[in-house]
């Protein structure tokens, strides 16, 4: 299994169509390290974020290259010390988005890392929330450019705290140093960007091609639906396939074949949502796994692949309906 980012700050919860509506995010994670629960303390105030002191980066040098960083020179600022090594010309990333970043991290005083995604071949995709990663995190990367890499020092006031982390080796008094080479942000105005594929069975629903982040319309035909499910590119992307294992951020709209009638969406929450492939009904597993991200799917799961007849209580979902989605799968986690 792929080991998880020490940097998550609490256990994420996954949110799966089985709880359809639920207003919760649903940042997912998967592997089998722990990781560190935020303590029952209140959240410490804001960090002054000041330009240093902060350790050299002696190799890897260019964006998304592993980078090598010297030991911390003398005492750690106390603060948030700051620096963008590298300014990207991307979007700026905001509180609450969903950050695409390689990433490195050691320990100001001995140099020792803890944690690399670099190694892992998989770059980090996490929400910039609080409770969902170190506030060092969320504080030092808002407002930076993709395309950046930002280095930064995070003192354990905005990092694991008082307990530390003893499974990265990680002690109650030790700064932190970040190297953070962001690549993407997402947000609930994002959409996929894909290539539009022509929709030409008239049997099947239409989904718009927007791509202005909001809603996409379904059109339901006046017909029987298929008995089979149905995964159809709508926009094809160029990224990556999506694994049967793996976990994936998406923004999503679901409509019940019979009525038309919308259940469930992130459009309507202002929010995306990320699970993994493993914890989501048969016909959304089988029907983005080997589908490329930057993508928008139509996907039509049969009663046999969805809920059948016990349906989520309180989604609209009769027993037994046949369901429609449309899909911007964004990122693979």
């Amino acid at each position: 299994m792929r080991r998880r980012s020490l940097l998550i700050a609490v256990p994420a919860g996954l949110v799966t169509l089985a709880a359809c509506g639920d207003d919760d995010s649903g940042s997912s994670s998967t592997g089998d390290s722990a990781s560190p629960e935020a303590s029952g303390t209140s959240a410490p105030p804001s960090p002054k974020i000041v330009d240093g002191p902060l350790p050299a980066i002696t190799a890897g040098t260019k964006f998304d290259e592993k980078p090598t960083v010297a030991k911390g020179s003398g005492d750690p600022s106390k603060d948030l010390a700051v620096k963008t090594v590298i300014a990207g010309g991307g979007k700026a990333v905001a509180e609450n988005d969903f950050v695409i970043a390689n990433y490195l991290g050691q320990i100001w005083s001995s140099a020792k890392v803890f944690d690399n995604s670099y190694d892992r071949k998989t770059p980090l995709v996490i929400q910039l929330a609080q409770g969902s990663i170190i506030d060092g995190w969320r504080y030092a990367l808002a407002g930076k450019k993709t395309g950046s890499r930002v280095q930064f020092s995070v003192p354990p006031t905005w990092g694991y705290g008082e307990q530390g982390n003893e499974e990265a080796g990680i002690k109650g008094t030790d700064t932190l140093v970040f190297v953070v080479d962001v690549q993407d942000t997402f947000n609930a105005n994002s959409s996929a960007k894909g290539k539009k594929v022509p929709q030409d069975d008239a049997a099947l629903p239409e989904v718009g091609t927007n791509t202005d982040g909001k809603a996409p319309s379904i059109e339901v035909p006046k017909a029987d639906a298929p008995k089979k499910l149905v995964a159809e590119y709508v926009l094809e992307g160029d990224g990556p396939e999506v694994g049967a294992q793996d976990s994936v951020l998406v923004q999503y709209k679901g409509v019940v074949w019979d009525s038309g009638k919308e259940f469930d969406s992130t459009y309507a929450r202002k929010q995306l949502t990320s699970f993994s492939l493993q914890q989501v009904v048969k016909g959304w597993s089988q029907g983005l796994t080997g589908k490329k991200v930057g993508s928008r799917v139509l996907i039509v799961i049969p009663p046999d692949l969805g809920y059948g007849d016990n349906p989520p209580q309180g989604s609209g979902i009769e027993k037994d309906s046949t369901l429609v989605f449309s899909v911007d799968i964004l990122a693979k986690m």
